[in-house]
Order: C-alpha cells, then structure tokens, then sequence
C-alpha cells in the first residue's frame, strides 16, 4: 500500500473498486492508459500491487501508465478482468 495513504477497511475497499469500475464502464471512450491510471488511483494501488495482482510485468504496466505501449488485447483483458470487467 503506498504510504501517502491511509489503508482502506474491506468495506472501503470494495466501495472504491465498485466505484472504479463504474467509472471505466461510464467512459468507454477513455483508452487503456487512462482506464490503468484511474483504476491504480482510484483503488489506491501502486504499480508494483497492481501489476503483480493483475500477474503482468511492472515494466508493461509502465510502459501503458507513460503512453510508450498501447498493451495487448490479453494484456487489457487482464488487467480488467482484475477489478471484474
């Protein structure tokens, strides 16, 4: 958990992932970085939790968060099928 944050009780948490995925379903206009970037915030997440939840490389999901990869079908399926799209 990145310290800046004060952790979430399991209610909380699920709130904010419900609240996320909302949000994506509510922009299908929005590409996979902005999608990735809304996701690690809004569920406070880190690279380094995210990618290892999502079971992908730091370095892609890097790569996706700066803009220098647009990602794989797989790797877009993965990563929302992480919060349950």
């Amino acid at each position: 958990m990145d310290k800046r944050f004060t952790p979430l009780s399991p209610p909380e948490q699920l709130m904010a992932r419900k609240q996320a995925i909302e949000d994506v379903l509510a922009h299908p206009e929005w590409t996979l970085q902005q999608s990735v970037l809304h996701l690690k915030r809004s569920m406070r997440l880190t690279s380094a939790e995210m990618a290892k939840m999502a079971g992908i490389s730091q370095k892609t999901l890097l790569d996706i968060e700066q803009g220098r990869s647009m990602g794989t079908v797989q790797t877009f399926n993965i990563i929302l099928c992480l919060v349950g799209l």
